[in-house]
């Protein structure tokens, strides 16, 4: 059996010439039957001329030529003219030079430079031809000559219709391509903020808690030791995210293993963080995008709460539906007067806009003595 995906797979992997030959050489084989003699384009009256060398001349000039009709488009369209001007001196009439307003829509569509140029000597070609065909006698009037002179323009402008609509084409995936090179690089951006900001205000946290522990070896050492391990998990984080943007890196960067959040809260009570988890159900199979939006919620929250309200307790809530999952983190503490958990920090409005993406709701707002971070993410979201 013949695998016809194959082949076609294989044809269009040549090159446009090889694929444009099979019409030029169509076109000779059904010029060249008698039964066609004398139907195609004549202007004016001249009587049909019999098959003679000439006549060959004509078709192979009228015909062949299209195989080059985008490669080489005013190659072309000067050989299919020569051959169309013999064709009708000599009264031949053959179906090849039908190819006339085959070459000028595709000279037009595929012609990049001097083309005001080749209009106008193309015209004036045209003019010489009816001339000669009058001087000849073939009885056309005028108004004959120009009927086919506008069936021509008429070619061309064809061909002009198809190179702008080919060129709005490209101008729209241009734009495409820039939004989609624009939404990557916010994309990354916002994953690199979230990492790097968790991880490093948890270190400096620890860090300067280390300070007041000169007393005692003991917590001192744990504190040091919680350093490091959050230095070590961002380099973890940072290498996945840069092999991520590797060009034979084909998956998205995904939901955290089992137990991520539990993870993460832990390693904010080591940070110094009182913060309280409770977990109700589990995410369902089809979670898609929503576990990993969730996730992202709960580690900027609780970021915040370290950078503003350190001390302060701290509860996350995590509910798992069937049709969504539902994040509260709340903060008892005072916060910071520079605090913006309204949304105007990057972090917030990272995830606002994260949230929404995937057909969530968002809100961070104070409330008395501290600020509470609500999301609601539908379940089988795919960002």
């Amino acid at each position: 059996m013949i695998d016809l995906g194959r082949v076609t797979d294989r044809w269009r992997r040549c090159g446009v010439v090889v694929r444009d030959l099979p019409f030029g050489l169509l076109l000779v084989a059904v010029s060249l039957l008698p039964a066609l003699h004398g139907k195609g384009t004549q202007v004016g009256d001249l009587p049909i001329r019999s098959f003679d060398a000439l006549a060959l001349v004509a078709i192979a000039l009228e015909s062949l030529p299209l195989a080059v009709r985008r490669r080489w488009p005013a190659v072309c369209l000067v050989l299919v003219s020569l051959g169309f001007v013999l064709d009708q001196l000599r009264a031949y009439h053959v179906l090849a030079s039908n190819a006339m307003p085959i070459a000028l829509i595709s000279a037009a569509a595929h012609l990049e430079r001097h083309r005001r140029v080749t209009v106008v000597l193309l015209s004036a070609a045209y003019v010489l031809l009816a001339l000669a065909l009058d001087r000849l006698g073939a009885g056309e009037k005028v108004e004959g000559y120009v009927v086919f002179y506008l069936a021509l323009a008429l070619a061309w402008g064809i061909g002009v219709r198809l190179r702008s609509a080919r060129a709005a084409e490209a101008e729209r995936r241009r734009h495409v391509a820039e939004a989609t090179r624009a939404a990557e690089r916010t994309r990354i951006a916002r994953e690199l903020h979230d990492v790097v900001t968790h991880h490093v205000t948890a270190m400096v946290v620890q860090a300067e808690a280390a300070r007041y522990l000169t007393a005692a070896p003991d917590r001192l050492d744990a504190t040091l030791s919680a350093v490091t391990d959050t230095g070590r998990r961002a380099i973890t984080d940072l290498r996945h995210m840069l092999d991520l943007l590797k060009a034979d890196h084909d998956t998205d960067i995904g939901v955290p293993a089992a137990g991520g959040l539990r993870t993460l809260v832990e390693q904010t009570r080591r940070a110094g963080q009182p913060v309280e988890f409770t977990e109700e159900g589990g995410p369902a199979e089809s979670a898609g995008s929503a576990e990993f939006v969730a996730y992202r919620v709960v580690q900027e929250a609780l970021t915040n709460a370290l950078k503003h309200a350190h001390g302060s307790p701290t509860a996350v809530r995590v509910r798992y539906g069937e049709k969504e999952i539902s994040v509260e983190v709340s903060t008892d503490g005072p916060g910071s007067g520079t605090a913006s958990p309204g949304g105007g920090g990057r972090g917030l409005a990272g995830l606002r806009e994260r949230v929404e993406a995937v057909g969530g709701r968002f809100s961070a707002d104070r409330q008395a003595g501290g600020f509470l971070v609500r999301a609601r993410i539908p379940a089988g979201s795919r960002s």
